[in-house]
């Protein structure tokens, strides 16, 4: 079929030459809709295998761990300092690599698995510097934030409703224990006071956990937060 303008040769599925813009089909003259214009593609995008990435993730983790671990025992002929460089790979591939060996990775499990990996890892540099320092402050404070996120991640994941409660509890429970962290310092670290400097991030948290649990309660005052930014 031609463009009876500019004689262009046209498919059977074109509405108006694509040159010069004159419609080519009368209105009662019916086309066929189910015909391409280009033919189709005999060979389809091929998907990527879903362990792929992870033994991509996994080869690229190894390389470093396999060379630090060389050079170390090569120039000192023990683990020494590369024991830090492969605690952190470690740790970084047990937060980010780990649950994509799995099909539907439930978060619920593997936050627990990430704050677990941080503890060993400053339990490692705690036993390798002799700093008596991981029970009295590192322990306590990476327990406390693991069962914090993962409270929240499973009451966001499994609660369908009730997210501002969700969110403004949990920050009421950080600014809380902005004190005992501060204690856990003074009593770990040094011999000074109680200096106070928790009531400042403690007061800010309360004030906002209580601020969205008070949106959560008013609901005139939740539609004028969303109309106001656009939620």
């Amino acid at each position: 079929m031609y463009c009876i303008k500019c004689g262009v040769k046209l498919a059977e599925s074109e509405h108006v030459c694509p040159l010069c813009g004159t419609k080519v089909f009368h209105p009662d003259f019916k086309r066929k809709e189910n015909e391409y214009t280009y033919p189709k593609n005999e060979y389809p995008a091929q998907e990527m295998h879903p362990l792929g990435f992870p033994i991509f993730a996994t080869a690229c983790f190894l390389i470093p761990i396999i060379i630090t671990l060389a050079c170390d025992l090569r120039f000192s002929l023990a683990i020494t300092w590369s024991g830090y460089v492969v605690g952190a790979l470690l740790m970084t591939y047990v937060m980010l690599i780990l649950p994509f060996w799995f099909r539907k990775p439930n978060p619920v499990i593997f936050v627990p698995c990430a704050f677990a990996a941080i503890g060993l890892y400053l339990l490692y540099i705690d036993l390798m510097v002799n700093g008596g320092w991981f029970l009295g402050f590192a322990f306590p404070i990476v327990t406390f934030f693991g069962v914090l996120t993962t409270a929240i991640v499973a009451l966001i994941r499994y609660v369908k409703k009730g997210k501002l409660y969700i969110f403004g509890g949990g920050l009421i429970a950080l600014g809380i224990f902005m004190l005992v962290m501060e204690n856990l310092i003074h009593n770990t670290f040094t011999d000074d006071g109680f200096m106070g400097w928790s009531f400042y991030p403690m007061s800010a948290l309360v004030l906002m956990g209580g601020f969205l649990i008070f949106l959560a309660i008013c609901r005139p005052a939740r539609e004028f937060m969303e109309r106001k930014f656009f939620i």
